[in-house]
């Protein structure tokens, strides 16, 4: 495994460190038929991957408001960990979109270990800063304490990038979710149509990582609702610290027993670093392949360079930044909210018909557009 590979695997273990201490689920296999008469209605697949493969459309998350009133007002970010390269490139996204409102913003640095977010939480209630933001797996369940102490102090918290849009958010005032279920629909239509409704389906998950849930409750309601008679899957769960021991030879596995399996869904993509040589090693190459979620660079790469991934649901983390500073700003400017604020963040669907879009190496936030910043800017008075 080169470096940068090794560096992505831990940046995203970081991000699941403390739900993985927490929870340390079994691992386990399940293998589910989907049971049902009616045959995929394909039109519908293939319009639902037509319509998330154009370039993002910006949706408003709310009216315009007075942004004059945040210039001035501080927030102060915790991400999961300031070695993750996907909290790290929102963190400057954030700064960005903040600096163009007047708010100062505060990246607190740390390496994902709970004492840190302890600490974290500590300074900005002695700073009496405007806004807690906990940023992409910074865990609200072990900060109950400290949320106390800031509510105490009138800061609301909000957690950003944690929960999906079906979940309740825990402790925090308000929650700005992501839409993993739709990106696991999307992964279910684009399995089901790419095998013509004769779907055998590995999914690789991470049982305690707070989306996983509602992941995987949206993958098996698409497969039920979409798919024909043909279709099943198999369940086989890594915790994050075992995925460098455990998803190779899980996956492995099921494909000798099963020499039907068309597809794996690692549900999170830079699982599919695992996924790619236990198909080569069951023998399976060019007859298993792999539809994921995140847009992470190299697994952008396996799609473009045609070994195994198909299919990749990414994000533009640049706009998840902005769409950050938008609620939070909403917040400041004392606008009510809902406590979970859809920003309606982007998703795009890249197949190798426009992953040529996302650069060449595909890079991080590229293939998007810019609508969400003509979009933002309008909806913040701002030319």
């Amino acid at each position: 495994m080169n470096r940068r590979r090794r560096t992505l695997l831990v940046s995203v273990a970081l991000a699941a460190l403390v739900a993985s201490v927490l929870a340390g689920l079994a691992q386990g296999t399940t293998t589910r038929q989907v049971k049902r008469s009616k045959s995929p209605n394909f039109a519908y697949l293939r319009s639902q991957i037509q319509k998330y493969m154009a370039l993002p459309k910006f949706v408003p998350p709310g009216p315009a408001f007075d942004a004059s009133k945040v210039k001035g007002k501080t927030i102060f970010s915790i991400p999961v960990s300031s070695a993750n390269p996907f909290t790290a490139n929102i963190e400057t996204a954030m700064a960005g979109a903040a600096k163009l409102l007047g708010i100062k913003f505060i990246n607190y640095t740390n390496q994902a270990q709970v004492p840190q977010w302890v600490q974290g939480m500590g300074q900005a209630i002695s700073r009496h800063v405007d806004l807690i933001d906990l940023l992409g797996g910074t865990d609200p369940r072990v900060l109950g304490p400290q949320i106390a102490a800031a509510k105490r102090a009138k800061i609301p918290v909000v957690t950003s990038h944690l929960y999906d849009i079906t979940q309740t958010p825990v402790a925090v005032n308000y929650s700005i979710p992501a839409d993993y279920q739709r990106a696991a629909r999307l992964e279910a239509d684009w399995v089901i149509l790419d095998t013509k409704g004769k779907a055998d389906v590995v999914i690789v998950t991470s049982n305690e990582i707070v989306p996983t849930p509602a992941i995987v409750k949206a993958l098996k309601s698409e497969f039920a609702e979409q798919c024909g008679a043909g279709c099943k899957y198999t369940l086989i769960n890594a915790p994050v610290a075992d995925w460098s021991t455990k998803i190779q030879p899980q996956v492995q596995s099921a494909l000798v027993k099963d020499p039907n399996i068309n597809y794996v869904i690692p549900i999170y993509d830079s699982m599919s670093q695992f996924v790619v040589p236990a198909i080569t090693a069951a023998g399976r190459t060019g007859k298993v392949h792999i539809a994921t979620y995140n847009g992470t660079p190299f697994v952008m790469g396996y799609l473009a360079q045609g070994n195994a991934v198909r299919f990749e649901v990414g994000e533009n983390l640049n706009w998840l930044g902005w769409a950050y500073i938008d609620a939070e700003a909403r917040v400041l400017a004392g606008q009510k909210i809902p406590r979970q604020f859809n920003e309606h963040t982007a998703l795009r669907a890249f197949t190798s018909a426009n992953i040529k879009q996302a650069g060449n190496p595909p890079k991080l936030s590229t293939g998007y557009g810019n609508a969400y910043i003509v979009g933002y800017k309008k909806l913040w008075g701002l030319k």
